[in-house]
């Protein structure tokens, strides 16, 4: 029975190693003045995706391979909210990553993350799915759609590297580690953002400067007729000098509604945080110590 084990492990290990082996050669280092990333390799047209983070406010990277010198790498486009950035360069024998799909991910399912942020052979993690299609924004300047969320732990300047399924294939990038989970954007969206980057557009959004939680109101409170929603924002934080800060957001503040509409959760708050809503006065409704307050905030653009 015991070597029974012993073979399936050494099968799972083996396996394990060979989907790794296949996706390195499309793992690159991405080297900025803001430190380092990496990159994933989409084609063979010389186009890598990384973390709009790694190269902010930059044209020009260095892109690193396994075996051969760093080449410079033109930044070809950014979507900074959704922490995404296409990067080209001009290299033969480009390896492009083997593509998946995000839809139709389960809870469980096993993972790996891949970085390689100082060159060389691309270091592993790995781990499970543990949620999907979460909202995650608040804590940084970007907000990810349909997150898909891991314990595969993200080492440092694992940023802009591939998250793999089991047969090898990218279904999302990794952009961030947080409270013990890894956050990577899913693939069907980075699908959709390629060309736009590629022409140069990016997708840009109000900001507002908060960091906030979604929560359920008391029941007595929900019930209210001036109330009559079940949830809100929970202010956590206002980021200084914010559009927040000065429309008199605080602390412990109940955001229910946006303009006219209700906010029950981070999805809410973003589906009105669009472009337009830059620069054009909103009244925001808070519950301060349970009682209704109207304030008026001017988002300002995140870059």
């Amino acid at each position: 029975m015991e070597s029974k084990h012993v073979e399936l492990l050494q099968e799972l290990s083996g396996a394990i190693e060979g989907v790794a082996a296949a996706a390195s050669p499309s793992v690159v280092s991405v080297s900025s003045n803001h430190g380092m990333g990496t990159g994933t390799v989409l084609d063979d047209r010389g186009r890598v995706l990384t973390a709009s983070h790694v190269v902010h406010g930059l044209s020009e990277v260095e892109v690193g391979f396994d075996s051969v010198s760093p080449v410079k790498a033109n930044v070809l486009g950014r979507n900074p909210r959704a922490d995404l950035a296409l990067l080209e360069v001009q290299s033969g024998g480009l390896v492009p990553i083997q593509m998946g799909s995000s839809s139709g991910l389960k809870v469980g399912q096993f993972v790996l993350a891949l970085g390689t942020p100082r060159g060389g052979t691309p270091s592993v993690t790995s781990g499970i799915i543990t949620g999907v299609n979460r909202q995650v924004g608040g804590w940084w300047r970007f907000s990810v759609r349909n997150a898909i969320v891991t314990d595969a732990r993200l080492n440092q300047g694992y940023s802009g590297g591939p998250l793999l399924d089991a047969g090898g294939r990218m279904i999302g990038m990794n952009v961030a580690y947080a409270f013990n989970r890894g956050i990577a954007v899913p693939v069907d969206t980075i699908g959709k953002e390629v060309e736009r980057m590629a022409k140069g557009e990016g997708s840009r959004r109000a900001y507002l400067g908060i960091v906030s939680n979604p929560i359920s109101l008391p029941e007595d409170v929900a019930g209210r007729q001036d109330v009559n929603q079940s949830g809100g924002l929970m202010i956590l934080s206002v980021e200084p000098g914010s559009a927040a800060k000065k429309g008199g957001l605080a602390l412990g503040d109940v955001m229910v509604k946006f303009g006219d509409l209700p906010v029950n959760s981070f999805q809410d708050l973003e589906s009105q945080l669009a472009e337009e809503a830059a620069g054009k006065q909103t009244k925001v409704v808070i519950l301060r110590s349970e009682q209704l307050k109207e304030l008026f905030v001017t988002p300002t653009v995140a870059d």
